[in-house]
């Protein structure tokens, strides 16, 4: 009877602990075994500022990431219009990691790609289009989980914290955008 304690108690410890790993997104379970996918967004922002400035502010901490950014993301590997970067951010009072792949279509498009995080599968990107100076910045993708209804559960807490982690980034970059363009004295 005491091994049947012993081990039960040792896989609970287990499922207890990988369940931690997997919301962490130190480990990505990808079995493909019963996939469902959920759209993200679209949402779209305007912001009073020209195109080519909103761009740049999305795009500048993978060329060169302020020490202020530095312990929510590391770039790991970047290229003339990609990088591969480490996004650090704090859902309740768990610190969870991402690794992406941020594409960038200059001056329209960036597209991030989900390499390791909580769930097997983020694709999603933000296009950028200008009228008289304003941008409208618009935020599309889907997330996918695996293990059927169960993983659905799992993937619908992952997109609202996903949905409030890229509000809050777009609101950054919306202040400091429109900070920039208005005229001194304003």
């Amino acid at each position: 009877m005491t091994r049947r304690v012993l081990a039960a108690a040792g896989l609970a410890a287990l499922a207890v602990e990988t369940a931690d790993l997997v919301t962490r997104g130190a480990l990505t379970l990808d079995v493909g075994m019963g996939r469902r996918l959920q759209e993200l967004g679209p949402t779209t922002w305007t912001i009073a500022a020209p195109r080519e400035l909103v761009f740049e502010l999305i795009e500048s901490p993978y060329r060169r990431t302020p020490h202020a950014m530095r312990e929510k993301l590391q770039v790991w590997e970047q290229g003339a219009d990609m990088a591969l970067a480490a996004h650090v951010t704090t859902v309740g009072r768990r610190r969870v990691t991402t690794v992406e792949t941020v594409r960038f279509e200059r001056p329209e498009r960036i597209h991030f790609r989900v390499v390791r995080g909580p769930v097997p599968h983020v694709s999603e990107s933000f296009a950028l289009a200008e009228t008289d100076a304003v941008t409208e910045l618009t935020w599309h993708g889907e997330l996918g989980t695996d293990f059927g209804y169960l993983g659905e559960l799992w993937g619908a807490r992952v997109a609202r914290a996903w949905a409030h982690a890229v509000a809050e980034s777009i609101a950054a970059v919306k202040a400091v955008a429109e900070r920039q363009t208005r005229p001194r004295g304003a």
